[in-house]
C-alpha cells in the first residue's frame, strides 16, 4: 500500500514537472536576455538556432563591384586614353516631347568655375562705385574667375572697357550691347579709370573699348588721355591698349601708338575669309592690318599684338596665310582661343577645337616668328599668362634702355591730347 502511494506522488511530480516546464523555459530565457552574465549551458536559446543571411543591398553591391582603395593608390597602372576618347563629345536630346533636338554639351575642357571669391567681389564693388566697365563683364569672358580671383589685388587682372558699354558694330560673335548713337563720353572716366588702378597697384593693365563710329576720332584721343593719367599716377605701369579699327583711320591709331602705351592691340578675329560673316561689315581683314601697322610705324619698339578665334570654320591653309600675312605686317603677340557662343543670337560653334590643336599652332606661329603665342581653348586677347610673359619682355627691355622714358611719354601723350 505504502508503495503504490509513493508510486502515485512520484506520477503526481513528474506530471506536474512537465506541465511547467514551458513556462520555466521561457522564464529563464528572459532572464537570460535582461542580465549580463547568464550561463549558456543549462538552457537552450534562440541564439542557438542557425542565423539567417540578409539579402546583399544594392548600394553594396555596386559598392563591391567599383575600384578598390589599390586603384586610387596604385599610380598609373590604367594605360593613358586615346585621345578621340578623351575628347569625345557627348550628345544629348533636349526639348518638349515630340519636338526634341540633338544638342552637344560643352566639352569638359571648357567649363570653369562660378567666380565667388573675396577678390572678385572686391574688384567688381570698385568698378561699380567708380561707374566703369570690363570687356571680362560685358563679353561674358570664362576667364574671369581665375583673373579676377587672385590672391591679392596685385595678381589680379581686369580688362577695362572705355568709352561705355554700348557699340556702333554688330559683330555676329559678340554679346556687347549695339547701338548707332550710344550715349556721350564720360569726360571723368580717363581719371576715374587711373584711380580705380592706382587703388589695384596693378603692374600690368589692359584698356579696351567699344566702336566709336559716332565720333570724329573713334575715341582716339580719349584712349591717349586716359593713358596719360595712369601714366601721371604711376609711371612704373605697364599698359596694353586694345583698340578697334577707327575706320581704317591710321593716323588715329598712330596718336594711340605714342600716347606712352606700351603694348598696342587690334584683333582680326579671323581669318580673312571667314571675316565678311564673322565680323561688322565695316571692318575688315585688310583694314586691321594697315591698324597694325601704322601703329608699329609710330613707334617701333611698341609690342604688337592680334588674336583669333578658332571654331568658326576655318581651314588649315587659311590659318597659314593668316598668320604669314600678321607676321609681314610685323606683329609680335598673337593668341589663339575657342569662340563660345554667347547666346542663340549669335553664330553657332562650327567645332570644339581640342587642345592638342591648339598646341599645335602654337608651336607653329612660334616657328614663324612670333615673339609670344597663348593658345589655348579659354585663351582671350587679354589672356592673364600672356600678359604675365609680355611684362617681362618690357622691363628687360626698360631696364635695358636706363628707364629714363616714362617722362618723356607722359609729355608725349599730353602734347597728343592737345591737339
Amino acid at each position: 500500500m505504502a508503495t503504490a502511494s509513493s508510486t502515485r506522488l512520484r506520477c503526481l511530480y513528474a506530471s506536474t514537472v512537465k506541465k511547467a516546464a514551458p513556462s520555466q523555459s521561457l522564464a529563464s530565457l528572459s532572464r537570460r536576455y535582461a542580465t549580463a552574465n547568464s550561463d549558456s549551458s543549462t538552457t537552450p536559446s534562440l541564439s542557438d538556432k542557425a542565423p539567417t543571411r540578409r539579402r546583399e543591398t544594392t548600394f553594396r553591391d555596386k559598392l563591391n563591384a567599383g575600384p578598390s582603395f589599390s586603384d586610387f593608390v596604385g599610380g598609373g597602372g590604367d594605360a593613358p586614353m586615346d585621345p578621340s576618347e578623351a575628347y569625345a563629345l557627348e550628345k544629348v536630346m533636349v526639348g518638349p516631347a515630340g519636338r526634341k533636338k540633338e544638342h552637344t554639351r560643352l566639352p569638359s575642357w571648357l567649363k570653369t568655375p562660378i567666380p565667388d571669391s573675396s577678390n572678385y567681389k572686391r574688384i567688381k564693388n570698385d568698378l561699380r562705385g567708380l561707374d566703369l566697365h570690363t570687356v571680362c563683364e560685358e563679353a561674358r569672358c570664362p576667364n574671369i574667375s581665375d583673373c579676377w580671383g587672385g590672391s591679392d589685388k596685385s595678381s589680379a587682372t581686369a580688362t577695362i572697357m572705355l568709352m561705355g558699354d554700348t557699340c556702333t558694330r554688330g559683330c555676329r560673335f559678340c554679346s556687347v550691347k549695339t547701338n548707332r548713337a550710344p550715349a556721350p563720353l564720360d569726360p571723368h572716366e580717363p581719371e576715374n579709370t587711373a584711380e580705380a588702378l592706382s587703388r589695384w597697384g596693378l603692374g600690368y593693365v589692359v584698356l579696351t573699348s567699344v566702336d566709336r563710329d559716332d565720333l570724329a576720332d573713334g575715341g582716339a584721343r580719349h584712349f591717349a588721355e586716359t593713358v596719360m593719367k595712369i601714366k601721371q599716377k604711376n609711371p612704373s605701369i605697364l599698359v596694353e591698349c586694345l583698340t578697334g579699327d577707327f575706320a581704317g583711320d591710321t593716323e588715329m591709331a598712330a596718336l594711340v601708338a605714342r600716347s606712352g602705351l606700351d603694348v598696342y592691340a587690334h584683333n582680326v578675329e579671323t581669318v580673312e575669309e571667314l571675316t565678311p560673316h564673322v565680323r561688322d561689315r565695316r571692318a575688315t581683314f585688310q583694314q586691321s592690318l594697315r591698324i597694325l601697322e601704322a601703329a608699329k610705324r609710330a613707334k617701333p619698339s611698341l609690342i604688337t599684338k592680334t588674336s583669333m578665334m578658332l571654331g568658326l570654320g576655318e581651314t588649315e591653309p587659311q590659318m597659314w596665310d593668316a598668320l604669314r600675312q600678321l607676321r609681314a605686317s610685323e606683329v609680335d603677340v598673337v593668341t589663339f582661343g575657342q569662340y563660345m557662343r554667347p547666346t542663340k543670337r549669335h553664330m553657332a560653334v562650327h567645332e570644339y577645337v581640342t587642345p592638342d590643336k591648339f598646341e599645335l599652332w602654337r608651336q607653329r606661329a612660334l616657328d614663324l616668328g612670333f615673339l609670344y603665342c597663348a593658345s589655348g581653348p579659354l585663351v582671350r586677347s587679354s589672356y592673364k599668362a600672356g600678359e604675365a610673359f609680355i611684362e617681362n619682355v618690357l622691363k628687360k627691355r626698360r631696364s635695358a634702355a636706363g628707364g629714363g622714358s616714362t617722362s618723356d611719354s607722359v609729355s608725349s601723350a599730353e602734347s597728343v591730347v592737345a591737339k
